[in-house]
């Protein structure tokens, strides 16, 4: 029974696509699913970091497709170009995402719709189209989106940012209420703080560190730490799960205000 339990978490032939996936999280999502054996298609703006992923995924069994979130004749063309290929991708991780830091009072509004665009429009984009192939294909799948913590807690001078993911926790019960009876999945994953290039020079720092004592775990989560939940939403183990969002934080949402 042990192997019958831990096979329910490979994904073996499926086609899992993944935005964002030149940097980051998107790279560990994609390096996890391929380990768990998906053909990954890595999805972003620019192409030579999709590459450097690329070259992280033993077997080869990648793809790079340039796709533009905000823009969806970019999406669609992504998504044909795997249809010319005879590919439906059955699992969809929304991750592309910005955040542009600024006081509420004085945030631009360029960096306002730039954020909600990305975060929030952007994810109900892709996976309007990718359930929209789904649907026409009569194919099951799982959709994540990438949400944090800060869609449900909130800091300073983040305003936008918070606000995109707390709408994109909501977009997510909404699409899996609307997409169970397609068979399409749709539920949100919710990283903490999680040590990447991007922010480790910040967490050096001594107003880094003293978020850091605030997470009840008292650590950043590493890439890795959010594998197990990726895989449980995508995958047969998690095939009675919808509308749900998992936090990988730490207990930091429930650490005290």
């Amino acid at each position: 029974m042990g192997d019958a339990v831990l096979d329910n978490f490979r994904v073996d032939d499926r086609v899992a696509l993944v935005t964002g996936a030149g940097s980051g999280l998107g790279r560990r999502f994609a390096v996890a699913l391929a380990a768990a054996g998906a053909e990954v298609v890595l999805c972003g703006r620019r192409r030579e970091p999709l590459e450097a992923t690329a070259a992280q995924i033993e077997g080869g069994r990648t793809r790079v497709l340039p796709m533009d979130v905000t823009d969806r004749d970019s999406v669609t063309a992504a998504f044909d170009a795997l249809a010319e290929v005879d590919r439906v991708a059955d699992i969809v991780v929304c991750n592309a995402g910005v955040a542009r830091p600024g006081d509420a009072l004085s945030l631009t509004e360029p960096d306002w719709q730039a954020t909600l665009e990305t975060n929030l429009s952007g994810c109900w984009r892709v996976a309007q189209v990718a359930a929209q192939r789904l649907v026409a294909a009569e194919r099951s799948g799982a959709i994540v989106t990438v949400g944090s913590i800060l869609g449900a807690r909130v800091a300073g001078s983040l305003s936008a940012y918070a606000a995109s993911k707390a709408g994109l926790e909501h977009l997510t019960r909404a699409l899996a209420l609307e997409w169970a009876g397609h068979d399409i999945r749709v539920n949100a994953l919710a990283p903490g703080y999680i040590d990447t290039e991007m922010n480790r020079a910040f967490f050096e720092t001594e107003a880094g560190q003293r978020m850091i004592r605030r997470i009840p775990q008292k650590r950043l989560g590493a890439p890795e730490d959010l594998d197990g939940a990726l895989l449980l939403l995508v995958s047969e183990a998690g095939r009675y799960i919808t509308g749900t969002t998992i936090a990988v934080d730490g207990g930091h949402r429930q650490s005290s205000l």
